[in-house]
Protein backbone atom coordinates (compact mmCIF):
# COMPACT_ATOMS: atom_id res chain seq x y z
CA UNK A 1 0.00 0.00 0.00
CA UNK A 2 1.33 3.69 -1.22
CA UNK A 3 1.79 6.52 1.32
CA UNK A 4 -1.43 7.96 -0.67
CA UNK A 5 -3.48 4.97 -0.25
CA UNK A 6 -2.63 5.08 3.36
CA UNK A 7 -3.89 8.53 3.62
CA UNK A 8 -7.28 7.69 1.75
CA UNK A 9 -7.65 5.34 3.97
CA UNK A 10 -6.96 7.33 7.06
CA UNK A 11 -9.17 9.99 5.72
CA UNK A 12 -12.34 7.21 5.09
CA UNK A 13 -11.92 5.98 8.43
CA UNK A 14 -12.18 9.58 10.45
CA UNK A 15 -15.20 10.67 8.12
CA UNK A 16 -17.10 7.27 9.57
CA UNK A 17 -15.71 8.21 13.20
CA UNK A 18 -17.33 11.65 13.04
CA UNK A 19 -20.59 10.17 11.28
CA UNK A 20 -20.66 8.28 15.40
CA UNK A 21 -18.67 10.19 17.98
CA UNK A 22 -19.84 14.00 18.85
CA UNK A 23 -16.87 14.62 20.36
CA UNK A 24 -14.76 16.29 17.62
CA UNK A 25 -12.05 16.58 20.60
CA UNK A 26 -11.49 12.94 20.69
CA UNK A 27 -11.67 12.72 16.97
CA UNK A 28 -8.70 15.22 16.54
CA UNK A 29 -6.76 13.42 19.10
CA UNK A 30 -6.84 10.25 17.28
CA UNK A 31 -5.89 11.92 13.68
CA UNK A 32 -2.67 13.14 15.69
CA UNK A 33 -1.96 9.79 16.64
CA UNK A 34 -0.50 7.51 13.51
CA UNK A 35 -2.06 4.32 14.02
CA UNK A 36 -0.26 2.57 11.71
CA UNK A 37 2.76 2.72 13.54
CA UNK A 38 0.91 1.05 16.82
CA UNK A 39 0.17 -2.06 14.25
CA UNK A 40 2.53 -5.31 12.92
CA UNK A 41 4.30 -4.70 9.83
CA UNK A 42 2.01 -7.29 7.71
CA UNK A 43 -1.26 -5.94 8.77
CA UNK A 44 -0.42 -1.76 8.27
CA UNK A 45 -2.47 -2.18 5.16
CA UNK A 46 -5.24 -2.21 7.46
CA UNK A 47 -4.32 0.35 10.18
CA UNK A 48 -7.01 2.64 9.03
CA UNK A 49 -9.97 0.10 8.76
CA UNK A 50 -12.33 -0.30 11.92
CA UNK A 51 -11.43 -3.11 13.15
CA UNK A 52 -9.00 -4.74 16.01
CA UNK A 53 -6.36 -6.26 15.10
CA UNK A 54 -3.49 -8.98 16.60
CA UNK A 55 -0.79 -7.19 18.31
CA UNK A 56 0.87 -10.74 19.36
CA UNK A 57 0.90 -11.85 23.18
CA UNK A 58 -3.24 -13.19 21.87
CA UNK A 59 -3.69 -9.33 22.56
CA UNK A 60 -5.29 -6.84 19.90
CA UNK A 61 -5.53 -3.04 19.50
CA UNK A 62 -8.79 -2.31 19.58
CA UNK A 63 -11.17 -1.10 16.76
CA UNK A 64 -11.02 2.99 16.35
CA UNK A 65 -15.07 3.61 16.88
CA UNK A 66 -14.28 1.37 20.09
CA UNK A 67 -10.92 3.63 21.36
CA UNK A 68 -13.04 6.97 19.90
CA UNK A 69 -15.96 5.12 21.76
CA UNK A 70 -14.19 4.77 25.23
CA UNK A 71 -12.39 8.12 25.25
CA UNK A 72 -14.92 9.70 25.04
CA UNK A 73 -16.85 8.82 27.85
CA UNK A 74 -14.34 9.59 30.09
CA UNK A 75 -15.53 13.53 29.19
CA UNK A 76 -11.99 14.52 29.47
CA UNK A 77 -10.88 18.36 29.71
CA UNK A 78 -7.27 17.87 29.78
CA UNK A 79 -6.51 18.46 33.32
CA UNK A 80 -7.17 14.79 34.67
CA UNK A 81 -4.65 11.72 35.89
CA UNK A 82 -6.52 8.78 33.98
CA UNK A 83 -5.04 5.33 34.82
CA UNK A 84 -5.16 2.26 31.78
CA UNK A 85 -5.24 -1.35 32.31
CA UNK A 86 -3.83 -2.93 29.39
CA UNK A 87 -1.50 -1.34 27.30
CA UNK A 88 -1.09 -3.62 24.95
CA UNK A 89 0.18 -1.09 21.34
CA UNK A 90 0.37 1.68 23.31
CA UNK A 91 -2.16 3.44 21.04
CA UNK A 92 -5.00 4.18 23.40
CA UNK A 93 -2.39 5.33 25.85
CA UNK A 94 -1.21 7.88 23.21
CA UNK A 95 -4.49 9.40 22.44
CA UNK A 96 -5.29 9.77 26.36
CA UNK A 97 -1.88 11.42 26.91
CA UNK A 98 -3.49 14.31 23.61
CA UNK A 99 -6.35 14.73 26.03
CA UNK A 100 -5.23 14.61 29.95
CA UNK A 101 -2.52 15.76 31.45
CA UNK A 102 -1.15 12.38 33.20
CA UNK A 103 -1.91 9.20 32.07
CA UNK A 104 -0.55 5.46 33.82
CA UNK A 105 -0.93 2.64 31.61
CA UNK A 106 -0.39 -1.13 33.15
CA UNK A 107 0.12 -4.16 30.99
CA UNK A 108 0.81 -7.67 32.12
CA UNK A 109 3.20 -8.70 28.82
CA UNK A 110 6.31 -7.15 29.66
CA UNK A 111 7.74 -7.47 25.85
CA UNK A 112 4.40 -5.64 25.26
CA UNK A 113 4.69 -2.74 27.83
CA UNK A 114 8.60 -2.51 26.97
CA UNK A 115 7.70 -1.67 23.04
CA UNK A 116 5.09 0.40 23.96
CA UNK A 117 7.50 2.56 25.74
CA UNK A 118 9.35 3.30 22.95
CA UNK A 119 7.20 3.62 20.82
CA UNK A 120 5.69 6.29 22.63
CA UNK A 121 9.01 7.50 23.95
CA UNK A 122 9.93 7.81 20.58
CA UNK A 123 6.69 9.89 19.13
CA UNK A 124 7.68 12.34 22.16
CA UNK A 125 4.78 11.74 24.97
CA UNK A 126 6.25 12.54 28.33
CA UNK A 127 3.19 12.78 30.26
CA UNK A 128 2.96 8.68 29.87
CA UNK A 129 4.00 6.47 32.88
CA UNK A 130 4.59 2.79 32.40
CA UNK A 131 4.07 -0.11 34.83
CA UNK A 132 4.24 -4.05 34.54
CA UNK A 133 0.80 -5.62 36.80
CA UNK A 134 1.40 -6.31 39.81
CA UNK A 135 -0.94 -8.84 41.90
CA UNK A 136 -3.37 -6.04 42.19
CA UNK A 137 -5.58 -5.28 39.74
CA UNK A 138 -5.10 -1.09 38.66
CA UNK A 139 -2.17 0.82 39.96
CA UNK A 140 -3.21 1.16 43.31
CA UNK A 141 0.24 3.74 44.19
CA UNK A 142 -0.86 6.15 42.17
CA UNK A 143 -4.58 6.20 43.13
CA UNK A 144 -6.71 8.69 42.87
CA UNK A 145 -7.73 8.79 39.40
CA UNK A 146 -10.03 10.85 37.42
CA UNK A 147 -10.84 8.38 34.80
CA UNK A 148 -9.84 4.66 34.43
CA UNK A 149 -10.09 2.58 31.08
CA UNK A 150 -9.83 -1.19 30.64
CA UNK A 151 -8.95 -3.09 27.62
CA UNK A 152 -10.44 -6.18 28.73
CA UNK A 153 -13.20 -7.79 29.53
CA UNK A 154 -14.55 -8.35 33.26
CA UNK A 155 -17.09 -10.55 34.74
CA UNK A 156 -18.38 -7.43 36.79
CA UNK A 157 -17.53 -4.06 37.91
CA UNK A 158 -14.31 -4.42 39.81
CA UNK A 159 -14.61 -2.87 43.57
CA UNK A 160 -10.36 -2.67 43.59
CA UNK A 161 -10.63 -0.21 40.53
CA UNK A 162 -14.01 1.79 42.06
CA UNK A 163 -11.53 2.34 44.72
CA UNK A 164 -8.97 3.71 43.16
CA UNK A 165 -11.35 6.72 41.63
CA UNK A 166 -11.89 9.72 42.77
CA UNK A 167 -15.55 10.99 43.73
CA UNK A 168 -17.49 11.84 40.32
CA UNK A 169 -14.43 10.00 38.38
CA UNK A 170 -15.35 8.19 35.22
CA UNK A 171 -14.62 3.91 34.96
CA UNK A 172 -15.26 2.84 31.65
CA UNK A 173 -14.72 -1.19 31.18
CA UNK A 174 -16.04 -3.60 29.18
CA UNK A 175 -18.15 -6.18 31.42
CA UNK A 176 -19.86 -9.53 30.47
CA UNK A 177 -18.25 -13.26 29.53
CA UNK A 178 -14.38 -13.82 28.32
CA UNK A 179 -15.79 -13.60 24.83
CA UNK A 180 -19.07 -11.15 24.61
CA UNK A 181 -19.05 -8.25 26.69
CA UNK A 182 -21.22 -4.74 27.29
CA UNK A 183 -19.05 -1.63 27.37
CA UNK A 184 -19.47 0.11 30.28
CA UNK A 185 -19.30 3.65 31.68
CA UNK A 186 -19.14 3.42 35.92
CA UNK A 187 -19.36 7.33 37.14
CA UNK A 188 -18.97 7.10 41.15
CA UNK A 189 -20.72 9.54 43.46
CA UNK A 190 -21.07 9.95 47.04
CA UNK A 191 -24.70 8.62 46.96
CA UNK A 192 -23.56 5.64 44.57
CA UNK A 193 -22.50 4.36 40.87
CA UNK A 194 -24.24 5.56 37.87
CA UNK A 195 -23.90 2.96 35.40
CA UNK A 196 -24.54 3.52 31.74
CA UNK A 197 -24.33 1.21 28.58
CA UNK A 198 -22.76 2.56 25.81
CA UNK A 199 -23.42 -1.10 23.67
CA UNK A 200 -21.98 -4.51 22.95
CA UNK A 201 -17.81 -5.33 22.80
CA UNK A 202 -15.25 -7.92 22.17
CA UNK A 203 -12.24 -7.67 24.32
CA UNK A 204 -9.64 -10.37 25.62
CA UNK A 205 -10.30 -11.56 29.38
CA UNK A 206 -9.01 -9.45 31.94
CA UNK A 207 -7.05 -11.13 34.27
CA UNK A 208 -5.80 -10.34 37.83
CA UNK A 209 -8.01 -10.02 41.29
CA UNK A 210 -11.16 -9.02 40.78
CA UNK A 211 -11.71 -10.17 37.53
CA UNK A 212 -11.17 -13.50 35.48
CA UNK A 213 -8.51 -15.72 37.14
CA UNK A 214 -5.47 -17.76 35.49
CA UNK A 215 -6.63 -19.97 32.80
CA UNK A 216 -6.57 -17.04 29.57
CA UNK A 217 -2.78 -15.95 31.33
Amino acid sequence: MTSRDLELERARLFHHLRQRVSDERVIEAMERVPRELFVPSYSRYMAYDDVPLPIGMGQTISQPYIVALMTEALELTGKERVLEIGTGSGYQAAILAEMAAWVVTVERHRSLLESAERLLRSLGYRNIEFHLAGDALGWPEGAPYDGIIVTAGAPKVPQELLDQLVEGGRLVIPVGSRFEQQLLKVTKHKGGLVHEYLGGCRFVPLIGGGAWEGEGD
